[in-house]
């Protein structure tokens, strides 16, 4: 903990412990009967989102022989994990986290206890930019980005692409810049050259430029962390929106909201999982925290530091691989029957990918920054069309045959969801030790983990997260 933050939080004191006292109070009169018996102890830490992080800091002090509570205001646990089933197939649906990016032993741990089945995910990619042809462009996207230096002065990425790599040409820095865009589902004119010098390093050290996925999702690592909750006994509690945190060194007050109730809970300490976009979120919208006394200066300063990338994804199901037999004008001596990404120059959906190796007849659109701005609160037939005409346009089909093969359509609006408004983290120019500083403690008693606190390169994947959850832990036990 910094010197300043230490002071900047004991200067007003003497107000949070008398809203701290009114909370205790209150407290004491329990509104639902499912309340009740937590009045009967304090717990040692409450846990405040039931996504990775959470769940992995839950484990980690349960297993340390901890009272631990931890709250979802979801009626769900995984946060930004959601894996579903449809009704035409139980091959996994993925509307948060997919990938598995890199050899990370966070993840692959707990998928092993599962005794899940990781596929590195492999096929051809195609690019649509006027004809439908097989594409390379890696050591293109690798040139740029290794041009970053983090010992500049920090600069937006846009403004990095128009001062640098004169010997690149144009269609290279295009590249580059769909890169940055789509995998970080970022604004070019706000995320950072050293935010993402530092993480391409990081994502070098993992082989984060190979990709895995888990054949039934992201689903068996929750439910690898529920089997080790419910052996640690630690107490999970969902449909419970946190509003307010009341707090003094040493002693906590949780207030929530649930669908039929109101209740409040008492800690020694409260661990803050939550996505950054709700620990930005102004007072009085749903999801939103009120902490008594305010978050110091120095905190607030780092998260306006850092911001929330945005993104829409559509599943859509057919009845058959129809790509299988589609021969590209450009390419006539193969088919896409071994297509894992599609890219294309497209307003809505600019990336596509299939389930590849395993040939299901399913694909993911993908719809970053601006395309998940233009899509973002509208209905879902809107969304559908909008997936359906720009697979049609890029693939040359027939939007009615498409129409007409289609079986099942699955989307989430992470914008529009109100316990995540939005997608994953990002730093911003200047961003250097944000996220660290977003990630120290206060006082001993108010934490902060998530994969807005992990390192770059980390953060904004299910690894960073649980390496957050796995830190904030260890914090707590050493104090």
């Amino acid at each position: 903990m910094t010197v300043g933050l230490v002071s900047g939080i004991l200067i007003s004191f003497h107000k949070p412990r008398d809203m701290l006292q009114q909370a205790i109070a209150a407290d004491r009169t329990p509104n639902c009967a499912s309340a009740e018996m937590t009045h009967l102890n304090i717990f040692d830490t409450v846990v405040i989102g039931g996504g990775a992080a959470g769940l992995t800091a839950g484990v980690e002090l349960g297993k340390a022989g901890l009272s631990v509570l931890i709250l979802e205001a979801r009626e769900r646990l995984g946060g930004r994990i959601l894996t579903i089933r449809g009704s035409k197939s139980e091959f996994p649906i993925e509307l948060g986290a997919e990938f598995i990016h890199g050899v990370v032993p966070q993840v692959w741990h707990l998928l092993s206890e599962e005794h899940a089945e990781i596929l590195e995910v492999e096929g051809d990619v195609w690019c649509a930019d006027g004809s439908l042809r097989p594409c390379d462009f890696t050591d293109d996207v690798n040139r740029v980005l290794e041009r970053m230096d983090d010992t500049d002065p920090d600069q937006s990425f846009a403004d990095f692409l128009l001062s640098c790599c004169r010997q690149d040409s144009p269609v290279a820095k295009e590249r580059a810049l769909r890169y940055v865009v789509g995998f970080n589902a970022a604004d070019p004119e706000q995320v950072g050259v050293h935010w993402l010098a530092k993480g391409l390093k990081e994502e070098q050290e993992v082989m984060g430029d190979r990709a895995f996925r888990s054949r039934n999702g992201y689903a068996d690592l929750i439910k690898s962390l529920q089997s080790r909750l419910a052996a640690s006994n630690v107490m999970v509690k969902t449909n419970a929106t946190v509003t307010a945190i009341n707090w003094r060194h040493g002693m906590v007050v949780v207030s929530t909201a649930g669908p039929n109730c109101s209740s409040s809970y008492q800690a020694r300490k409260v661990v803050v999982t939550v996505p950054l976009s709700i620990l930005k979120t102004e007072a009085g919208k749903e999801g939103a925290i009120e902490f008594g006394p305010p978050l110091p200066l120095e905190k607030r300063a780092a998260l306006e530091k850092l911001e929330m990338g945005k993104v829409i994804r559509l599943v859509l199901r057919f009845r058959e691989r129809f790509w299988d037999s589609i021969i590209p004008p450009g390419a006539p001596e193969q088919t896409l029957a071994n297509m894992s990404f599609l890219l294309a120059e497209d307003d809505y959906f600019p990336t596509w990918w299939t389930t590849l190796p395993l040939r299901e007849p399913q694909i993911t659109g993908w719809a970053p920054f601006q395309c998940a701005e233009r899509l973002s609160g509208k209905e879902n037939a809107f969304v559908t069309q909008c997936g359906l005409q720009s697979l049609a346009r890029i693939l040359h089909l027939g939007l009615s045959d498409l129409e007409g093969l289609l079986e099942e359509v699955h989307f989430h609006d992470w914008q529009e969801d109100p316990f995540s408004r939005g997608a994953y983290s990002y730093g911003r120019v200047g961003a250097d030790g944000a996220q660290e500083l977003l990630a120290t403690p206060l006082l001993a008693t108010l934490y902060f983990a998530g994969e807005a606190t992990a390192s770059a390169g980390s953060n904004g994947t299910v690894h960073g997260a649980i390496a957050s959850g796995k830190r904030v832990a260890g914090e707590i036990l050493k104090s």
